[in-house]
């Protein structure tokens, strides 16, 4: 809203032009925005579980520290990627919120599956989107799996928006975070994680925290 307010003169012609813009985007599920918007775009990059332009997921964590631990992995990524920004630091703020999942599931920590680990916590995806699209074929509405950072956490691949729900929105936290090529230091209030770079990677109604 902020950025299309360079654009009009009043706010009768600020409606309408979020009206025009709301229009010509995707249909969104009945869903708070934060936990419709990665079901409403699709992206012409893959994910683990998502092959390229085909329709969104929603990637949560079991607990903050997983998500936490996701999430500064990529921002890592992003610094070491880049010859002109590797010997320098990030600093980013990020928001973690809670939902909650129900459906019909497979878990991929637990046999037979976790035999294959590896597969589903490594760098290369295809297996991950090739079992993803096994099993939405057979109706299956979501994934847990051993997280690929946070080697004793969780998270989970919902690709069905009916099966989330987040009536407790009002606990998001926000987290400040410093990345080197080195180390990461997040901080919430007086909570606080460290990490070192590389990582170590791994080889019902579920609470889980976005990611």
């Amino acid at each position: 809203m902020v950025s299309t307010m360079k654009l009009v003169d009043s706010d009768a012609e600020q409606v309408e032009l979020e009206r025009i813009l709301e229009a010509s985007k995707p249909p969104a599920p009945a869903l708070h925005f934060l936990v419709a918007t990665p079901f409403r775009y699709p992206s012409p990059h893959g994910s683990r579980f998502r092959a390229p332009a085909e329709r969104g997921i929603w990637y949560g964590a079991e607990t903050v520290e997983t998500a936490c631990t996701e999430l500064v992995y990529w921002r890592w990524r992003f610094l070491t990627d880049s010859d002109g920004l590797r010997d320098s630091e990030l600093i980013v703020s990020f928001t973690v919120f809670p939902a909650t999942v129900e459906g019909r599931a497979i878990d991929l920590s637990e046999p037979p599956w976790d035999a294959a680990r590896a597969e589903w916590t490594g760098d290369d995806y295809a297996r991950c989107q090739e079992l993803a699209a096994a099993a939405r074929a057979r109706g299956v509405e979501w994934l847990r799996y051993w997280s690929a950072r946070h080697v004793s956490g969780h998270c989970g691949a919902v690709f069905e928006p009916t099966c989330l729900s987040a009536p407790q929105l009002s606990e998001q936290q926000t987290w400040h975070c410093k990345v080197t090529s080195k180390t990461a230091f997040m901080r919430h209030d007086t909570e606080t994680i460290s990490l070192e770079f590389p990582l170590s990677t791994g080889s019902g109604a579920n609470a889980l925290t976005n990611l």
